[in-house]
């Protein structure tokens, strides 16, 4: 990588919150400990019935937040858990939110501005039988905190201020909700394992991406199993936004991937696969990144991993010390391979990263949404 491309990474807005998430985590984890208690009755609460069901929901990156932290949260809380975008619930509230057992609504949000992430709370008020509402947000002062701010039957966890990224796109924002659910949830996840990892993977990211940039991609796949599709879907927004779609992105999981999404794949391909920690799931990754460097050729795919002992023929981006983890832990760090690529990729486009659509066809809170009336309901 070139140092003016370097240096252009240490000046912009984005590349700042990318580089800061090891010490964004070890302060939320900081947050979480000191506010355990508060938090431990509230959930006791909120999931006392062994029916209740939690929901996490948001909207753009904020839903791929639940994807991730999914199957984790479930484990711990013993209780089923479902990742629901706050889009789908303002659309078709009466599927997305079960009328018939006690709800735990988890929002995230950035801002908590966007007009869906209060008028998710407001449908959910209406549509669940009883349901509780957990908020983690980045800004204390968004719509979604205020409204929740105060009630009984919620409780609003807000972030390290400099969680809330000024930038256009989700960076430290995205991975410190995902980490604090986790700490809220009870999960034994050690941030400063994850922020040495981190650290780790700041040292060489640059150096790694840089060779596959160059390649000139149109059209970047990134696939990643169970939670870590999560990942993949945020990776592919990341590239697709902060590059104001010039660089076509698109995300599934290993095994789907080859029912019929398999067709976007071309010359000017690179494919990205994330490949679990959990052996079982880990051989159906490969199998699917042997195939794709069969197709693409080895100098268009990469391999994100955590185990540190894969021998393969093409690039693989190692996130040290995370070797054993579950897949949405180690998963934090690895989005620093993501988020950086998007970054430089962007600025090979010659876009701003900061601003990639200033003409504001695309917004850092989105803009144009109405909420219309719901009428529903029996009764109403």
């Amino acid at each position: 990588m070139s140092t003016q491309t370097s240096a252009a990474l240490d000046s912009c807005q984005t590349g700042t919150e990318i580089a800061q998430q090891p010490r964004v985590w070890r302060e939320i984890s900081a947050l979480v400990t000191e506010r355990r208690e508060a938090l431990d009755r509230f959930l006791a609460d909120a999931t006392a019935d062994p029916r209740s069901v939690i929901l996490l929901a948001g909207a753009g990156t904020s839903s791929f937040i639940g994807e991730l932290v999914a199957s984790e949260v479930a484990r711990y809380a013993g209780r089923t858990t479902t990742a629901v975008p706050t889009t789908d619930i303002v659309a078709a509230p009466a599927t997305a939110v079960p009328s018939d057992r006690p709800v735990l609504l988890v929002s995230f949000a950035r801002s908590g501005d966007s007009p869906e992430s209060v008028a998710a709370v407001q449908l959910a008020d209406r549509v669940a039988g009883a349901v509780r509402h957990l908020v983690i947000t980045c800004n204390a002062d968004g719509a979604l905190a205020r409204h929740c701010a105060g009630r009984s039957d919620s409780f609003v966890l807000t972030l390290p201020a400099v969680a809330n990224d000024e930038g256009f796109a989700m960076t430290s924002s995205f991975t410190g909700m995902a980490l604090g659910t986790l700490l809220v949830f009870g999960s034994t996840v050690d941030a400063t394992v994850l922020a040495a990892a981190g650290d780790a993977v700041r040292a060489v990211v640059e150096e790694a991406v840089g060779p596959v940039v160059a390649l000139h991609p149109r059209r970047v796949v990134h696939l990643g199993s169970g939670a870590l599709q999560g990942l993949a879907h945020e990776g592919a927004l990341k590239c697709l936004e902060l590059t104001a779609g010039r660089i076509l992105a698109l995300a599934d999981s290993p095994m789907a991937f080859r029912h019929g999404p398999k067709s976007a794949l071309d010359a000017t391909t690179v494919a990205m696969v994330y490949l679990s920690n959990d052996p079982y799931t880990r051989r159906y990754d490969l199998d699917l990144a042997r195939e794709l460097w069969t197709g693409l050729g080895l100098d268009r795919v990469v391999v994100i991993e955590g185990t540190g002992d894969v021998d393969l023929p093409v690039a693989t981006w190692t996130v040290p010390g995370v070797a054993g983890l579950p897949d949405a832990e180690w998963g934090l760090p690895a989005a620093l391979f993501a988020q950086t690529f998007a970054l430089t990729a962007s600025l090979a486009e010659g876009l701003s990263p900061d601003n990639p659509f200033p003409g504001g066809e695309v917004n850092r809170v989105v803009q144009g949404v109405v909420i219309h009336p719901y009428t529903g309901l029996k009764g109403e």
